[in-house]
């Protein structure tokens, strides 16, 4: 295991710039099937197009369910159909980079909603910043991720601990984001090739650590170690909406 005692504060890398701009609103959701945070997303974007609402960051946890990135490759879901169902797994396409990854309770899944602007507009630094702030949060709970020359996402020894894949559209509005695992249960991993890569291993912050972390803790730490990394002050965590409802009503807002 790779841990270290976390750091109180942020590292001076995660502050450069200060906190100079709007503070970033940050949602928790709880559960969410993946349908309805696909709507919730497109709403959100829409808003945050037209400036109806401020960069959002979307954090929740998905029932079982494999998504295809743009880029999946069909022999990367090693189950058939039949047995995906038997199990309880959902399959849905989804308008992000990568390939197939999954998600499960107990993972942190973030859908940053993003209006990218002057320097930030630069797909690859944006991977960049969802990375240094997801390796900021591992460190709050004292384990040493990085990036890794295998590809996008963080990693602990050769074991991915979170997976990445957005989507950057009109306006330069982010969509999708990252999912990190906590708590999950990593067998739910065995249905896929995780993001194409055939010999990498997955890993999550209580199989790393021993130790009990709930996910709505580990969401507070990953919205402010995001905060940090934008240069933005943390909002408090919004908790309680009806994510479906919300979603609903922003779609009627938007067609009126």
């Amino acid at each position: 295991m790779s841990a270290r005692p976390g750091p109180r504060g942020f590292p001076a890398a995660a502050r450069h710039g200060g906190a100079d701009g709007p503070p970033l609103r940050a949602r928790w959701l709880g559960r969410v099937t993946y349908a309805d945070a696909l709507r919730l997303q497109d709403a959100t974007v829409r808003e945050r197009r037209r400036d109806g609402a401020p960069d959002t960051l979307l954090l929740l946890e998905h029932p079982p369910v494999i998504t295809l990135g743009r880029g999946a490759r069909p022999e990367h879901v090693l189950l058939a159909p039949s047995e995906l169902a038997a199990r309880g797994i959902e399959v849905h396409e989804a308008g992000r980079g990568g390939d197939v990854t999954f998600h499960g309770p107990g993972q942190l899944v973030g859908y940053p909603i993003l209006a990218l602007r002057g320097a930030r507009r630069d797909a690859h630094r944006y991977l960049r910043d969802l990375e240094e702030a997801l390796i900021l949060t591992a460190a709050r709970f004292g384990i040493d991720a990085s990036r890794s020359s295998a590809g996008t996402g963080v990693w602990v020894g050769g074991r991915k601990l979170a997976a990445i894949g957005v989507r950057i559209s009109s306006g330069w509005i982010t969509s999708h984001g990252f999912a990190l695992n906590v708590a999950t249960d990593l067998a739910g991993f065995r249905a896929i090739v995780p993001c194409g890569l055939r010999d990498a291993g997955v890993t999550s912050l209580v199989a790393l650590t021993g130790r009990t972390i709930g996910l709505e803790r580990v969401a507070m730490e990953a919205a402010a170690c995001l905060a940090a990394v934008l240069g933005r002050a943390p909002a408090p965590l919004d908790r309680g909406e009806d994510p479906v409802a919300t979603a609903e009503a922003d779609q009627a807002g938007a067609l009126r």
